[in-house]
């Protein structure tokens, strides 16, 4: 079995939440992924929701299912950590619905909010269009040469 290609998923895409609280992945994004591929959106304690394709949620799964059952304390910090993820696929014209507790904790307040997506290389991100624009104001070309530095780059 071969092992599918890499999705490198980059830039930033500002789309306005629908009627029906769904934001569009960008086609660039989707081509990487088949049709009813599943992804995992996870809380990120940074005030937006990460998406993780198969490839980093399988990793994921690994290092959860690691942990013995007897070491209770793990195991519900796990079931607290899971209950605020959600598992979907994009439809038919690319577009995905986060639940209410994500799209909450990611500040986005229904229809017409802007969301920003933005590419993390391995997977992707959903922010609330100004806390994408304050984290962005707070880039800086020392901050951008670190980040260099520290993965060698």
């Amino acid at each position: 079995m071969s092992t599918p290609p890499k999705a490198y998923l980059a830039g930033n895409f500002r789309h306005f939440l629908d009627d029906k609280n769904r934001v569009t992945i960008p086609s660039s994004w989707r081509g990487h992924f088949e049709s009813g591929t599943s992804f995992l959106a996870i809380p990120n304690p940074g005030g937006w929701v990460s998406v993780l394709p198969p490839v980093e949620a399988d990793k994921l799964y690994e290092k959860f299912a690691a942990v013995p059952l007897s070491d209770t304390e793990a195991q519900t910090d796990i079931n607290v950590f899971m209950a605020s993820t959600q598992t979907f696929s994009f439809d038919k014209q690319g577009r995905i619905a986060l639940n209410e507790s994500l799209s909450q904790h990611a500040g986005l307040n229904g229809p017409k909010s802007e969301a920003v997506l933005v590419g993390g290389l391995n997977k992707f991100n959903v922010y609330n269009a100004e806390r994408w624009d304050q984290a962005q104001a707070s880039s800086t070309a020392a901050s951008q040469r670190s980040v260099m530095e520290r993965f060698g780059i």
